[in-house]
Parts: structure tokens; sequence; C-alpha cells
């Protein structure tokens, strides 16, 4: 959501009324990130973010980010988070299913039509619902980054739900993760996604499940060249905040916190477009196949999984609110 400018020029003007008759008191907020690339979409999207509010607070107000799993791994930048010991964490919404229930709903497999719908979805208010919901646990929900759709890969092609059957997959350490690839009766085997590329080349796995970024990125098609775009999930990236450091600020500057990391979306959604186009290219380059799917046979075995994860009412309206957006 892109505010007009008058009105980021009201609230800026704002926040630097609320600091006169004292001392203005310059702060850097810092934020974590996982992945190694400093031009990584969501890298590049929290630094867009400290952009705008630097130029908004005449830089009073900034972001340092720290990626490359500098400050930890995602659930030790999540419980910083909580206590406050780290201001910002980017994060895949999948360790946040066990803090915060609705969380789950955009995690579910097949969830959203295409690319295009989840982005619409997630900017509804139902999207806003899930965001506000981890406010309770210590956490800022400010917005949802795009983490593309995730696919399995492996020393064969996956056409059908029939190929996955027997196929020990990666999957991240999740109850909900493991319920998707059991679904499809392969076997899931959690791992640490560090672990994959060696588990791929040893045998110890026989394929993974991720986006074409992530497949590119670890170098996973050097170890098997079979891209099925099954796209079950499109778990999205969260942006989170401390609420120990968002209520320290003021009023006016909260609100220019939540504006300029609405802002960043957009960016962000369109540095991913970027990126995965230029990983798609790349691994067929290095001998990748892409190989189309039968989704409806996949999807055909979700039902369990539905039964029971979304198991409440207030789940279950969230899940036909986020289908029903158009």
């Amino acid at each position: 959501m892109k505010i007009p400018k008058t009105s980021a020029l009201m609230l800026a003007l704002l926040a630097g009324l609320s600091s006169l008759g004292g001392v203005v008191q310059a702060q850097t907020l810092r934020a974590a990130d996982i992945h190694n690339s400093d031009d990584y979409p969501t890298v590049v999207a929290v630094k867009r973010m400290g952009e705008l509010l630097a130029q908004r607070t005449g830089g009073r107000l900034k972001i340092k980010v720290f990626n490359k799993g500098a400050l930890g791994t995602e659930k030790e930048s999540i419980d910083q988070v909580k206590v406050g010991a780290l201001d910002i964490a980017r994060v895949n919404v999948s360790p946040m299913n066990a803090i915060c229930a609705k969380t789950l709903v955009p995690t579910m497999p097949f969830l959203f039509r295409s690319v295009e719908h989840m982005r619409r979805a997630l900017d509804s208010a139902a999207g806003d619902e899930i965001l506000r919901s981890c406010e309770p646990q210590g956490f800022v929900g400010l917005a949802f980054y795009d983490s593309g759709a995730r696919s399995i890969y492996a020393k064969k092609p996956i056409k059908t739900v029939a190929d996955a059957k027997g196929l020990k997959i990666r999957v991240p350490q999740s109850d909900l993760w493991v319920a998707i690839v059991s679904a499809m009766g392969a076997n899931a085997t959690p791992m640490p996604l560090g672990e994959v590329y060696t588990g791929l080349k040893t045998g110890l796995i026989d394929a993974a499940e991720n986006n074409v970024p992530s497949f590119d990125g670890y170098k996973h098609y050097e170890a098997v060249k079979y891209y099925s775009r099954t796209e079950h999930s499109m778990a999205p990236e969260m942006l989170l905040m401390s609420k120990r450091s968002f209520d320290k600020l003021s009023p006016a500057d909260q609100a220019l916190v939540r504006a300029a990391a609405k802002e960043s979306v957009a960016f962000q959604r369109q540095k991913w477009d970027e990126q995965e186009a230029r990983s798609l290219a790349l691994v067929k380059s290095k001998g990748a196949d892409v190989v189309d799917v039968d989704k409806a046979s996949f999807q055909a075995q979700m039902a369990p999984v539905y039964a029971k994860f979304m198991n409440t009412p207030d789940l279950q309206r969230l899940v036909k609110s986020l289908q029903d957006v158009k």
C-alpha cells in the first residue's frame, strides 16, 4: 500500500514536532536476515524501508540490516525480537506457525490460485488480521514479503503425485510441512537447509522442495536436475518488529514505520520477480529441466492436511476470506 506523498510528509512533520523541546535522539533499528546475498530481495527491501524512514525523519530514524545470518538463525532472530534484544527480523512464515496460529493459514498447500492472487490476498484485510495476530506474543507484524512458489526437485521428474510416492523429501522442521509431504505419499525428512546439498549428493534424501531462487542460490541444481513445478505452497516471508521496540516509539514514528514497511512490499516484489527470472534462466543454462506437473493430483490429497490444521471456525473463516479475494 503506497501512501500519498502529502500523507507521508504530514507523518514526518508530526514525528519532528513530537521531538521539539528536547534533544533529538537519532535511533538505528537493527534488522536481521539469514540470506547471504546483499542484493537478495528481502535484504534490499528492508534497506529500502530504512531509506524511507531516514528521508522522512531527517536521519533521526534509520535501519541497519545484518544479513548472512550475522545475528543468528531465523529461530534465534525470532527469540531476540520477542524479548526486545533485536528490533526487526525478516523470517519465513513457517517458524511463526507454532507462535501465532493464524500464520498457519497462508502456509497451507494450494491455498492461492496464482502468485497474483497470493499478493492480492495478503494485501487484504484478512492478511492484515494475520499480521496483527502476533502482537499478543510480542511481535508487530509489519508486512508480508514474497517467497515465491515452492516446488519439488529430484533426480527424476515428478509429474503426478504417484511419482512422489516413497521418496525421501527434505522439509523444514515443521509439523505442517511434514504433513503436506506425507499426504503426497512421500517420506518427509526434516533437515536444516544448509545440509540439503550434501544430503542430495550422497543420497541421504531423494528430493527437496523450495523456490527457484533457493534451487539456484544453494546450487542444488548441481545435485539434482529435475525441478517439477508442483507450486504446492506460496508461504510468504514476514517482516516482524519487536513490540517492546515498537512501543518505545512515538505514535507518529510508529505510523512512519508501518507506512515505510508497507511501501517496501512493492519494491520487494519487483526485486523478487527479477531474481526469479534470473535464477530460472541460470538453472536452465546449467542443465536443469523444469517440468510441468498435474497439480490437481497433488491437490486432491490435501484434505487431511486441512482437516488437521485448519481445525477451528476462525481458521476456516480466514482460509475462505483469502480464497475469496478476487
